[in-house]
């Protein structure tokens, strides 16, 4: 007897420009009209890259970066071979301007959004190959902040290049096994030198130590930090210095590859552990305060990783809907389930409110760079970014989460390439700053900048006046929120500042998702759009004043202590 058994069919991507409305409906508000007519193409055309790309990401699953350390007659040669998904990633990221779009400024202000919406696009299918595209555009912000001429004429045109021959990407070489967030403790030394004749770049130091955890190890260029012979301790004494990794004979400059790390997730960027023996670099920007010389790139890189988390859990949910089309339970598709609706319904209010934060993040760089900014954008953005970054890193992991579950079984097996989806999602909240790392830097925005409190309260007041519609009381409750936690955080700073630091990530939490509502109602009523308003109402039964929680005995809870 011949036996046919029932195969499921997969879900499958369409156009992700044309399939994702809410992308199109926010940059129809963010663009004026001709910027959007001229750049739709562009966004259309990433779309579908990224449909055409899916399925080579599912084939290449099982490769991942290979380290040879020795030729075959014993010399050390310490090559990385990136993955094929990887090699054409680098192509088309050049071609399609997914860096140099932000620093071409065809749109002005316009053109971090343009930007963006690119990387949102592109990034899920190329197996996080967003990675080294954030350090690289970090790079490009911090060479030009530093105003370092021949570092800038050298490298800028690479890193901002449409030419894949002669398009570079640029590593960041900041943690160390001393610290990762804590960068202050760096114990690289640098030593001044004057051998360093030949190089690029005029260098000025030679750099001794170990970088514990260093992405895009394959990149032409890195910048990273050490301390010159003599400096103090902590981020004031460190500095701030570009290098390029390999010679004019493709040999690496007194770098040695320890290894690559073994990762629970996004296994296709080449993670090493470098030390560094004496590693020619230039001093970007004189020889102390490199930790505050760096913040141009963790602002980017930050709003990188947000855009990649609302991208990501983009991604996983247009797989759940396709399939809930396609996968028949109990004598009905999912997508006639109520409960399964009612899931899926939870699920992408939260990718849309993270969406509408992220791009108001976005668009403010972009003012910012500009030389068009509205007044208080430089004071938000000092704080906003954190919180973006924060809360849509929250958002993502517990998003795809229930999205694997989505698909029962399924989503639990590795070659239906949906696990990978929450593995690279997991390091969204670590990478540039864990959450708490984060929570604090929005806590000392605020305490240490007089104009943050106030911009923001006008910002909460003008989203609320804006909201006079069905859902008036929406926002009413989320800028009430904001108002509390602001006073919260005046208050209790100035009598305790222990408890400001515990509960510091409940504070940012709450500004983070109360912002998100706010923005989402906004646009909900701005446009009138059914489904945005049904997204806005549902975000809103969601917890987001989380100082309102009781706190219990965190001591007692966290560290199990014997009280009896």
């Amino acid at each position: 007897m011949d036996f046919a058994p029932f195969n499921q069919p997969p879900p499958r991507l369409g156009n992700q420009w044309t399939e994702d409305r809410a992308l199109r409906s926010l940059l129809a508000r963010r663009l004026p009209d001709a910027v959007l007519a001229e750049v739709r193409p562009s966004l259309e055309r990433m779309g579908a890259l990224a449909a055409e790309l899916y399925p080579l990401s599912l084939a290449d699953r099982q490769n991942e970066p290979v380290l040879t350390t020795w030729s075959p007659w014993g010399e050390r040669i310490d090559e990385i071979e990136i993955t094929p998904l990887w090699k054409r990633a680098e192509a088309i990221a050049a071609e399609e301007g997914v860096v140099a779009t932000a620093y071409e400024r065809r749109h002005g202000a316009h053109s971090r959004v343009h930007q963006f919406a690119l990387a949102y696009l592109f990034g899920p299918s190329t197996d996080i190959y967003s990675c080294p595209l954030a350090m690289t555009d970090g790079a490009a912000r911090t060479l030009l902040a530093s105003g370092h001429r021949e570092a800038i004429e050298r490298a800028l045109p690479r890193l901002t290049s449409r030419e894949p021959a002669t398009f570079w990407t640029s590593g960041q070489w900041m943690t160390e096994s001393t610290g990762g967030s804590d960068v202050g403790r760096s114990e690289t030394v640098a030593v001044e030198a004057s051998d360093l004749g030949g190089l690029p770049v005029a260098g000025t130091h030679r750099l001794h130590g170990r970088k514990w955890f260093t992405s895009a190890t394959t990149s032409q260029m890195a910048l990273t930090l050490a301390r010159p012979e003599g400096n103090g301790p902590g981020g004031r004494g460190l500095a701030l210095f570009y290098l390029e990794l390999r010679d004019e004979r493709g040999r690496l400059r007194h770098i040695e590859v320890n290894r690559l790390k073994d990762k629970l997730g996004t296994r296709k960027v080449p993670t090493a552990e470098l030390m560094l023996r004496g590693t020619p670099a230039t001093a970007l920007a004189g020889t102390e305060h490199g930790v505050r010389h760096i913040a141009p790139m963790l602002n980017v890189t930050r709003t990188w990783n947000a855009v990649t988390a609302v991208a990501l859990a983009r991604r996983g949910l247009a797989l759940a809907r396709d399939y809930a089309r396609k996968r028949v339970a109990f004598g009905a598709p999912l997508a006639d389930k109520p409960l399964h609706l009612d899931t899926l319904a939870g699920l992408v209010a939260e990718q849309i409110a993270g969406l509408h934060l992220v791009f108001d993040v976005v668009a403010r760089i972009g003012r910012v760079e500009a030389g068009q900014a509205e007044e208080h954008d430089e004071a938000l953005l000092r704080l906003l970014t954190p919180l973006a970054k924060l809360t849509t890193g929250k958002q993502t992991v517990a998003v795809l989460s229930e999205v694997l579950e989505s698909f029962g079984g399924a989503g639990y097996v590795e070659d239906t390439g949906l696990p990978v989806l929450l593995r690279d999602a997991q390091v969204l909240p670590i990478w540039e700053g864990t959450t708490n790392v984060l929570s604090l830097d929005a806590v000392r925005a605020l305490a240490t900048s007089p104009e943050t409190g106030p911009a923001l309260l006008a910002e909460v007041a003008r989203l609320r006046a804006a909201c006079t519609g069905p859902l008036a009381r929406t926002a009413s409750d989320a800028a009430n929120a904001i108002e509390r936690a602001l006073r919260w955080l005046m208050e209790t700073g100035g009598t305790s500042p222990l408890d400001v630091e515990a509960g510091a990530r409940r504070f940012a939490l709450t500004l983070g998702r109360s912002l998100a509502l706010l923005r989402l109602a906004e646009h909900a009523e701005a446009t009138g759009q059914a489904d945005a308003r049904a997204a806005a109402e549902r975000f809103a039964s969601a917890p987001f004043d989380l100082l309102a929680a009781p706190r219990g005995d965190v001591r007692l809870l966290a560290l199990g202590l014997d009280e009896g």
